[in-house]
């Protein structure tokens, strides 16, 4: 029996090929994704501590996957500050120097500073509701002495602040360095009393943003950056 395939047919199936090869790919950086995600929550939340070496073999048997994504998550991690390559030794964890972290934060003030002014010119009333949301929520997290609640409230406050800004550039800034801080910030927010300092500072940026006061809100934005500086210094 001769089976015969037409030009067409032929086309069709180089077309369902493409289409495979393209899902498989799409497959593959989802997954790598979902895989440099819970890897950078594990380093922020300092599950691996810094300066410790990434198993692949540890990670990939943890997580499910080969060892492919991991790597290739490591690779992006390491574009974001977090990571560093060693050649022959693999990839490692990234500490901060005292004097870098010293800059990060005082970048950041600037930064923030900005970001808050920026906010306070024009803000929208569902920015203004969702911060006290937050405020409130943080407020409710010292109560309850949830410290790892009071630390994703916090971020989500500043965040919701950059964005609100609509200064893009600053905002890509501020949260580009934000991941680099993350790596010593978690250990400043801990404890009763500097949680309440903390939030504190939140109620008076909320209070500038909220009275429009651009300068206010400037100066109680760079404050609180730079108090999160000396608090850090003060864990040393």
């Amino acid at each position: 029996m001769t089976i015969y395939i037409f030009r067409d047919d032929m086309a069709s199936m180089e077309i369902r090929e493409e289409v495979r090869q393209a899902w498989a790919k799409r497959r593959q950086r989802t997954l790598t994704v979902q895989v440099r995600e819970e890897l950078e929550r594990m380093i922020l939340w300092g599950e691996i501590k810094g300066g410790a070496r990434l198993n692949e073999n540890a990670l990939a048997a943890r997580m499910g996957v080969s060892r492919g994504p991991i790597r290739e998550a490591a690779r992006a991690l390491e574009r974001d500050g977090l990571v560093r390559t060693i050649a022959n030794r693999g990839s490692f964890v990234r500490e901060l120097s005292t004097r870098e972290a010293c800059e990060l934060y005082d970048l950041r003030a600037l930064l923030a500073g900005e970001l808050c002014a920026q906010a306070a010119r024009d803000p929208h009333p569902e920015a203004i509701s969702d911060l006290t949301r937050l405020v409130a929520e943080m407020d409710a997290a010292i109560a309850d002495a949830d410290e790892d609640s009071y630390f994703a409230r916090n971020l989500d406050f500043h965040d919701l602040i950059a964005e609100a800004s609509g200064a893009t550039r600053t905002r890509d800034l501020y949260l580009s360095l934000g991941k680099e801080v993350r790596l010593i910030r978690w250990h400043v927010l801990r404890g009763r009393k500097a949680l309440e300092v903390s939030n504190a500072e939140h109620h008076r940026i909320l209070a500038a943003i909220a009275a429009r006061d651009p300068d206010a809100a400037r100066r109680e934005g760079d404050t609180h950056h730079r108090n999160g500086k000396r608090r850090w210094l003060e864990t040393l």
